[in-house]
């Protein structure tokens, strides 16, 4: 006979942990539901029971969902979680994928919404693991840490793979330190980085650790990518030497550069250093020269030679060389006039 699975809903309002436990048991694998209307409750019941998902609100009284994530990371990283809240906060949703969930959602109120609920559940349910970290199995490492960053977090990442351990520590969105094995900073993040898949926690943040690494999270995930990519192509299969720098790599070396993406006509024409997913990029981008050259054209401006983007995070430039369009991350403290003088030299490194 095969087991049932064992869900467990946390929310301290027990209207909705009567509507939503009758929802879930309409899901198509008949779980057995049970409910807490406290962390404290949920911690007792996982200490006693073997549940397959928690299912866990964010906002509460007394130990908030962020709290209760957090714990169960540590004591039960097998455990699939869902947290759910009514509020829309995107730093909500950082803080929650940080701490390893699973998914992320606002409250379903429509039909539609409680049905594509439903069908997340499911599958979240039967799903066997997945390479990658566990907890966010639809992210690398990279995406990881960009999100502790982005949201000015303080934490400290524990990175675990088979026998091999590192730690990364975070202070206010930069990334002060890592650890692994006989290495630190800079060369033990590389080490960490290189690791393909495993599973993560996310700790107490410790202030008092001493700063080692002084670069900006977005120059040293830029740096590493490229080590890791030297380190691959050191030789070939045969053992020969590998080939030298590509134009690309070249190209992302340039002093102030974040990130390089090159793009060629066609959908999928498009090469990238230094961004985890250039698609979303590459689209954006393509819209935006496109945009501005219609405008060009309709003021009989001549042709679009280039577009300065600054941002207090990041400062973006666009440009095209023959059939090339490029889209190039420069640091935040580059100013527009520095921008277009180094873009001459990034165009010109391509060209030769």
């Amino acid at each position: 006979m095969e087991t049932r699975h064992k869900i467990l809903l946390l929310d301290d309002d027990p209207e909705l942990l009567s509507t939503y436990q009758q929802i879930l048991t309409g899901l198509p694998s008949k779980p057995e539901v049970r409910v807490a209307a406290s962390g404290s409750r949920a911690m007792a019941l996982l200490e006693a029971e073997d549940f397959r998902l928690l299912i866990c609100d964010l906002k509460m009284p007394k130990m908030d969902g962020l709290q209760v994530l957090s714990i169960v990371r540590r004591k039960y990283p097998q455990l699939r979680t869902v947290a759910l809240t009514g509020i829309g906060d995107e730093q909500f949703r950082s803080r929650a994928y940080a701490l390893g969930v699973d998914q992320f959602w606002q409250k379903p109120s429509s039909e539609q919404e409680i049905k594509m609920f439903m069908e997340c559940l499911e599958a979240l349910l039967g799903r066997e693991s997945d390479a990658g970290f566990r907890g966010v199995q639809s992210k690398s490492l990279v995406d990881i840490i960009q999100l502790e960053c982005i949201s000015q977090s303080s934490s400290v990442l524990r990175i675990t793979n088979g026998p091999f351990a590192g730690k990364i520590w975070i202070q206010d969105g930069e990334i002060i330190d890592a650890e692994a094995a006989e290495l630190s900073a800079e060369p033990a993040f590389q080490k960490i980085l290189s690791w393909k898949n495993g599973s993560f926690e996310s700790l107490v943040a410790d202030p008092s650790r001493p700063r080692k690494i002084f670069k900006s999270y977005n120059a040293l995930l830029l740096e590493t990518a490229q080590a890791l990519d030297e380190s691959q192509n050191a030789v070939t299969a045969d053992g020969q030497p590998a080939a030298p720098n590509t134009p690309l790599a070249q190209l992302s070396q340039v002093e102030g550069v974040e990130f390089v993406l090159a793009m060629k006509p066609g959908d999928n024409g498009q090469v990238a250093r230094g961004l985890e997913n250039p698609e979303h990029m590459a689209t954006w981008a393509r819209q935006s020269l496109g945009r501005f050259r219609a405008l060009g054209e309709s003021w009989h401006a001549g042709p679009l030679e280039q577009i300065e983007c600054l941002g207090p995070q990041r400062n973006v430039a666009l440009a095209s060389q023959a059939e090339t369009e490029f889209c190039v991350g420069w640091k935040p403290t580059m100013s527009s006039g520095e921008i277009r003088q180094t873009m001459k030299k990034v165009l010109a490194l391509w060209a030769s």
